[in-house]
């Protein structure tokens, strides 16, 4: 066979699931060392995929509705404009299971119907993403994948003026899942915790958490806010500084956890750790309901485990 092989990767999502497919993208990487891939996602991720070492080109799926007839059909061309030798859907939705008919039945991994790699656990869906992933890459002949390694990304965090010990704090999360927040004045009893060990609060977020992150604020005079400035690359580079974080389970907590800073992450009865929870210097805390959740446990898992403060790397 002539010419370089060509491999399309499919990844939208939320921002946790993304980061727990770095480990895959990167064992499709080393697997097809000399291919050009494609990696075919939603706008939010175009940026950091860009910068990693996995992909070639990134393709932006604009997700059209099914009555979105002339968004579909450009879809249809742009998924048809490469012949590609395979097709590793880390997606396995509906939606990402219905291009393998759009694109003409290519070599396939997921699980689209009569695909020739499919991921044939039937309790796929009872396993961490991460496992599930990894299984279903060695399903289509990739043998191993490895941990995440978040150590490619750059960005310049020099803006924030922050101090050599500080700590983050993600005190928000989706709007659409309110249960799965940690009350914010129990934040702010952390926050002032931090404060008292000399260690500066740093809370993320989005514009969406501004109501949580001004209650930490507002009680912990030590606090700074970086809400709605941070990228997903700045995320990684204050992680890898930070002493520790706390935060509930959402998207940010993925990815400080995925660059290695000691993490406690707060889980409800909304999501279930086993099937989602980051990995790494990572402590999990979970209540049917986070507000029975009492500081002292969150503070006391900061200072032991695997999640235990560090010292800020050597200037």
């Amino acid at each position: 066979m002539g010419g370089q092989q060509r491999i399309l990767v499919i990844k939208f999502s939320a921002l946790g699931d993304f980061v727990q497919a770095m480990g895959p993208f990167a064992a499709i990487r080393a697997h097809h060392p000399g291919a050009r891939i494609t990696l075919l996602t939603t706008k939010p991720f175009v940026a950091l995929a860009e910068q990693s070492p996995y992909f070639d080109e990134v393709w932006v799926d604009s997700r059209p509705r099914p009555w979105e007839v002339a968004g579909l059909m450009r879809l249809r061309k742009m998924l048809r404009s490469v012949k590609f030798d395979m097709v590793y859907d880390l997606q396995t939705s509906d939606r990402s299971s219905s291009y393998f008919h759009l694109m003409g039945d290519p070599p396939w991994s997921g699980i689209a119907h009569n695909c020739a790699f499919p991921h044939a656990n039937p309790d796929r869906d009872l396993m961490h993403t991460i496992d599930r992933q990894a299984e279903q890459l060695l399903m289509a002949g990739v043998p191993s994948t490895p941990a995440a390694d978040l150590g490619w990304v750059s960005a310049d965090i020099s803006r924030f003026g922050l101090p050599l010990r500080f700590a983050l704090l993600v005190a928000g999360g989706s709007p659409h899942r309110p249960y799965k927040r940690w009350p914010a004045e129990n934040f702010a009893a952390v926050a002032r915790h931090l404060a008292g060990q000399g260690i500066v609060p740093v809370l993320l977020g989005t514009h969406a958490d501004d109501e949580a992150i001004r209650s930490v604020t507002a009680a912990c005079g030590m606090a700074r806010s970086l809400s709605g400035q941070t990228c997903f690359q700045d995320i990684v580079v204050l992680a890898r500084d930070a002493v520790g974080a706390v935060g509930n389970d959402t998207g940010p907590m993925h990815l400080i956890a995925a660059a290695g800073c000691p993490s406690v992450v707060l889980f409800s009865g909304e999501s279930d750790p086993a099937l989602c929870a980051p990995r790494g210097a990572v402590t999990i805390l979970r209540r049917d309901e986070l507000s029975h959740l009492p500081v002292e446990e969150v503070v006391e898992a900061l200072a032991a485990g695997p999640a235990a403060l560090r010292e800020p790397p050597a200037a």
